[in-house]
């Protein structure tokens, strides 16, 4: 006893337990096919008998870096990023690996300093879903030799991999939807602009709104400061102000928990979906299928995206000739009751 805390069992304890060599103990903890059966139990029991927790820090400074992957989420709130890390995860559990998550809350300063302590941490890599993608300070990571996968963005170079869903054919699915069920005054909501993903899928909108010949007053950008439930109460507001004759018919969202809150504000008024107002989210996360009007959306292919990303990071890990790929995934639109006809 020291301090009155138990001494943790050793190496040395687990070796002289089992009758075995320091060696052989350390086989079995990293490399067991090279153990025999019968003296693998063995060394198992005596971990076990004695309460053995292996020191991964310490094997983490002899290798020079961790079997943890880290993710850097744009906004933890959106349940979209949760779906995947989830993906992430269960491609790093797959190779013997963990996930630890932190949260940018979209603000460039967190995930600069969230990134240089994960360097420091010596993650075997880094999936960031950047605030900016062509951020120099993504450059800086990779030039000190820690491999970085940008998720949910693109960049106009090659050197780094990245996994994305085209925002833009997205953003042109939305709207076509809407234009085919007759609606001819639109609002996209959301932002900030700032975001590639909002640039991307507003693209996508005006695209469609041109090919189709409409006019271009018909097409209303509200701009939100966030992509969250509060910024679609707030653009519900901004809407319910608007003349009758400019009032839209249909809104298409830049992600599900904007659209929630234009929903939860429509109903909360008076406005009832889709009748008077149609409403296309991005995303299709959970909830969107089980809002109080069940949500028509963009659908993001996310735990594949997730699983994606992880394999990609790892693969640039472990792998002396590992070439970036840039892999782009195709979303799809789910019609549900919000944008009835």
């Amino acid at each position: 006893m020291v301090n009155g805390a138990a001494r943790s069992a050793s190496v040395k304890d687990v070796a002289a337990t089992a009758g075995v060599s320091l060696g052989t103990v350390s086989n079995v903890l990293n490399r067991p096919d090279r153990v025999s059966a019968p003296t693998r139990a063995r060394v198992e029991q005596a971990m076990a008998a004695l309460g053995f927790v292996r020191n991964e820090s310490a094997r983490q400074l002899r290798a020079g870096t961790s079997r943890t992957l880290a993710y850097v989420v744009l906004d933890a709130g959106n349940p979209f990023f949760t779906d995947v890390a989830q993906g992430m995860e269960t491609a790093a559990e797959e190779e013997g690996l963990s996930l630890v998550l932190c949260n940018s809350s979209q603000r460039a300063d967190r995930e600069a300093a969230h990134l240089d302590l994960f360097q420091q941490q010596r993650v075997q890599a880094l999936l960031v879903t950047p605030v900016d993608p062509d951020s120099p300070t993504l450059d800086a990571v990779r030039d000190r030799g820690t491999p970085v996968v940008i998720v949910d963005r693109t960049r106009d170079d090659a050197t780094f991999c990245s996994v994305a869903v085209d925002d833009v054919l997205g953003g042109r699915l939305a709207l076509e939807h809407l234009i085919d069920r007759g609606h001819t005054r639109v609002a996209f909501v959301g932002g900030p602009t700032g975001l590639g993903q909002v640039r991307d899928r507003l693209e996508g909108a005006r695209a469609a709104w041109a090919d189709a010949g409409l006019p271009d007053d018909g097409l209303l950008a509200v701009i939100t400061p966030t992509l969250d439930v509060e910024a679609g109460r707030q653009a519900g507001e901004r809407l319910a102000g608007l003349p009758a004759s400019r009032r839209p018919t249909a809104a298409f969202c830049a992600n599900d928990m904007t659209a929630l809150g234009l929903l939860q504000h429509a109903i909360g008024s008076g406005v009832r979906v889709p009748e008077n107002l149609a409403i296309v989210g991005y995303d299709d996360i959970q909830f969107a299928a089980a809002a109080a009007v069940p949500l028509t959306s963009v659908r993001q292919p996310r735990t594949e995206l997730g699983r994606a990303a992880a394999g990609l990071a790892i693969a640039e890990a472990t792998d002396p000739d590992h070439q970036h790929r840039q892999v782009v995934f195709t979303p799809e639109l789910v019609a549900r009751e919000s944008s009835r006809a």
